[in-house]
């Protein structure tokens, strides 16, 4: 895409992707294995992405490779390793292996999450993304881990969590390099959720500094860049905590 908007032949790169998506769709519906199909069906997920993106691109005109339309979307490089770019954000690939499974439909509101969460991880913060339940908050934290090729731990939080539990976690995450996704974290004891912020925040100010090694509740531990933490909210739910600034 990168080198049609060079070229000025955007429209063509277009036809030549409608094509592609063609194939695909022929190779779906013939004589497959369950795992073929499951691998196609993830792919077609991204292509028809890719599609729509390179379509608004042609309606819209695009022209310039700097233009926000374009660098807006979480995009791939090979620059002697796989690189993720996102505006001005850039990420090593994890290549975590995470099995065979499916892939989120990416809906416009889905972009500006992705969009959100890695402007907030390339300035070592966390995300947390809030809104009712079912909506696919949890999901698309998970979506983004995929497509980053991170593990993503999905923890249930209760009001029986304390300090030390929550503690335990975070020195394995930043061990392994992994995500944490905390569902409902609301729910925690506003007196845990303090000591959190406060371990949270020891874990970012090491990344920021770019430390290999670091002293986390009175031990020395590995630090991985890639390890981050998300929150899920639903705000306003009988039986949770009121989050302070």
């Amino acid at each position: 895409v990168s080198q049609a908007l060079v070229d000025g032949c955007l429209d063509q790169y277009y036809k030549k992707m409608l094509a592609q998506l063609g194939d695909l769709v022929s190779l779906v519906r013939g004589k497959l294995t369950k795992l073929g199909r499951i691998i196609l069906s993830a792919l077609i997920v991204i292509e028809v992405h890719a599609r729509d993106v390179v379509n608004k691109m042609v309606e819209e005109d695009v022209r310039n490779i700097n233009d926000f339309e374009w660098i807006g979307q979480l995009r791939y490089y090979w620059d002697n390793e796989l690189l993720l770019r996102a505006v001005n954000a850039q990420f090593v690939y994890g290549y975590e292996y995470l099995g065979n499974t499916g892939r989120l439909v990416i809906t416009p509101l889905t972009d500006r999450c992705y969009l959100t969460l890695t402007g907030a991880l390339h300035l070592k913060f966390g995300g947390a993304p809030a809104g009712p339940a079912g909506t696919g908050k949890t999901e698309t934290t998970k979506d983004l881990a995929k497509a980053m090729a991170i593990q993503c731990v999905v923890f249930n939080c209760s009001d029986q969590l304390d300090f030390m539990a929550m503690g335990k976690f975070f020195k394995g995450l930043a061990s392994a390099g992994a995500w944490a996704c905390f569902d409902e974290f609301n729910r925690i004891d506003i007196e845990v959720l303090s000591v959190v912020a406060q371990q949270i925040t020891t874990i970012q100010l090491a990344q920021q500094q770019k430390l290999d090694r670091f002293m986390f509740e009175g031990m020395e531990i590995a630090l991985k860049a890639s390890c981050a933490v998300f929150i899920t909210m639903n705000p306003g739910y009988a039986g949770r905590t009121e989050l302070p600034d």
